[in-house]
């Protein structure tokens, strides 16, 4: 398998040394784009990949598979072009789909070339039991509660834990585009944005960025916590996150795929 990655970050870095470095999955990162030019060619020149400037010639490149690992602005611009040059595709910059026209839009393209649009779970679980749950309209209700720092919010420090946001993910989404992709997540495969409780809560006392999923329906109940250890080179990004663009890629080729 030959895959392409559009970013030059941490996320990509990271799979550039998992992958092609320490050979953790079948499969080779052959192509990179980016706008960074200088980081571009210095990792270019360290595992022996190729680095584009140019969008058109990347995915015109032997590539199998894209992965978006740079920012929603980015996944928005390319996303169309990568599944009509009949691409999968790994979306890291989940935020993209907070338009559900878009979504939509996207969805039916990926549909018509015949191609697929892996959302990997990101920095939370229990996304396959919330789409076991409502398979058949059987899930009632759903609800996370993010708990991070003050830092990684980008606001200033207090001493005492606010409540920043109490609603629906629909809401917090463009309160919070940075920092509440997990939420979007969770609506997709839940009930919808517009019917996925979200509370985000400030908290000077956290070490890790925690999540707490809570779900009812007819399969009973469900309640998840995870806290989230940050990528050792990027306090922002969760290393879950990188882990499990891994996952998705690892399950693509397997011949027994566990869950849904």
């Amino acid at each position: 398998m030959k895959i392409g990655v559009i970013g030059t970050g941490n996320i990509a870095q990271y799979l550039l040394e998992s992958i092609n470095a320490c050979g953790k999955l079948e499969g080779e990162i052959t192509s990179l784009f980016g706008r960074n030019q200088e980081v571009g060619s210095r990792l270019e020149t360290k595992y022996g990949i190729k680095f584009y400037t140019d969008f058109q010639e990347f995915i015109n490149s032997p590539v199998d598979i894209v992965i978006e690992a740079a920012t929603i602005e980015v996944a928005i611009q390319h996303m169309e072009d990568v599944l009509r040059s009949n691409k999968d595709l790994i979306l890291s910059s989940i935020g993209v789909f907070k338009d559900v026209k878009f979504f939509r839009e996207m969805s039916d393209l990926a549909r018509v070339c015949g191609q697929h649009i892996y959302l990997p779970s990101g920095a939370i679980g229990g996304l396959d039991l919330l789409q076991s749950a409502n398979s058949i309209g059987g899930l009632k209700e759903v609800g996370i509660t993010t708990r991070k720092s003050y830092e990684s919010l980008g606001l200033e420090l207090k001493n005492e834990e606010e409540c920043l946001f109490d609603g629906m993910a629909l809401n917090a989404i463009e309160k919070f585009p940075k920092n509440v992709n997990v939420a979007l997540l969770l609506s997709i495969a839940g009930l919808g944005a517009d019917q996925t409780k979200v509370r985000v809560i400030a908290d000077p006392l956290v070490k890790r960025n925690t999540h707490t999923i809570e779900a009812i329906g007819d399969f009973g109940k469900m309640s998840l916590t995870i806290e989230n250890e940050p990528m050792p080179n990027n306090p922002k990004t969760s290393y879950l996150a990188a882990l499990s663009i891994l996952s998705t890629l690892r399950n693509k080729g397997n011949s027994v795929i566990v869950g849904s």
